[in-house]
């Protein structure tokens, strides 16, 4: 197939781009820039050059492209209300280039905006309202192509590792290397759930080839990492000491973050394991932290 990649320069795009070449996959990604384009082409996949907040240049590309895989995404702002809304507006202009076809479409989201219905989340659970969580947004965008016949599938990420990019834990290191000590909330035994780079960009290439439409996969591998152990990990690493907050000591040290540092995340990934014949083999979490590179960017 001939697959154009938004965020394909990215940290899993550019793993995807990987993997659909290895796959067979003609890759054609979206790039901002001409350093972009050259480490696609590096990769054997075709650059086209736009932001992908052009929609009328997006929609040029996936006129042209067998299928669609999503990947951008704005993370580096706190408040994803802007990034998320902006999504949803970029998701139903790659549904207007695809209309009418049943050329499938692969949209990005998260385990964390699930309504978990047993504690633990799972692909048959719905999603928050993005009145309530904001990149909610994306499935909401994804499901009104539903409706309208498109055959698009959601492929919900947990925290995403490497030794170089940790996800939202990157807050953490942060705040860690500014306030000199490592601190959890309580017994550190809420959860959070989590996957190898190199494993999520494979589900979305399982969820193109072997995925059917209107379905969500979660590219979970492990099911819940205890704020405690990365807590750990990260203090391991930096040198650092490791300490337990009392809840009202919580937003002195998180700011901003306590809400998501107190929550309990469990997501699995098994139902997609199974009809994606997809085995995780990254490194785990914990791993990655203690062997972090731990970049300031």
């Amino acid at each position: 197939m001939r697959v154009f990649v938004t965020g394909a320069t990215g940290f899993i795009g550019s793993h995807l781009v990987a993997d659909l070449r290895d796959a067979g996959h003609d890759v054609v990604g979206l790039s901002r820039s001409e350093a972009g384009a050259e480490r696609l082409r590096a990769a054997g996949a075709t650059p086209f050059l736009g932001d992908v907040n052009d929609l009328p240049r997006l929609r040029v590309a996936a006129d042209d492209a067998d299928a669609v895989v999503h990947t951008a995404f704005d993370h580096e702002h706190p408040d994803s209300s802007e990034p998320s809304e902006n999504d949803r507006m970029v998701i139903a202009a790659l549904g207007d280039a695809l209309a009418g076809t049943d050329r499938p479409l692969i949209v990005t989201s998260g385990t964390g905006l699930v309504r978990a219905r047993t504690g633990v989340a799972v692909e048959s659970d719905p999603h928050e309202p993005s009145s309530v969580v904001a990149r909610a947004a994306s499935e909401e965008a994804a499901e009104a192509l539903v409706e309208k016949g498109l055959d698009v599938r959601i492929v919900r990420l947990p925290q995403v590792h490497d030794t170089r990019r940790q996800g939202r834990l990157r807050w953490h290191i942060r705040l860690a290397r500014e306030r000199g000590i490592v601190a959890y909330i309580g017994d550190g035994g809420n959860r959070v759930p989590a996957v190898h780079v190199t494993d999520a960009a494979r589900v979305f290439r399982l969820a193109l080839e072997r995925g059917r439409p209107g379905m969500r996969y979660h590219a979970v591998a492990e099911e819940g990492v205890r704020l405690r152990a990365i807590a750990e990990a990260i203090g391991d690493h930096l040198d650092l000491p490791v300490v337990s907050l009392a809840p009202e000591e919580a937003g002195e040290y998180f700011g901003w973050l306590e809400r998501l540092a107190g929550l309990d995340l469990p997501a699995s990934g098994a139902w997609t394991a199974t009809q994606l014949d997809w085995r995780p083999t990254g490194p785990g979490l914990l791993d990655d932290l203690r062997k972090a590179e731990h970049d300031e960017s």
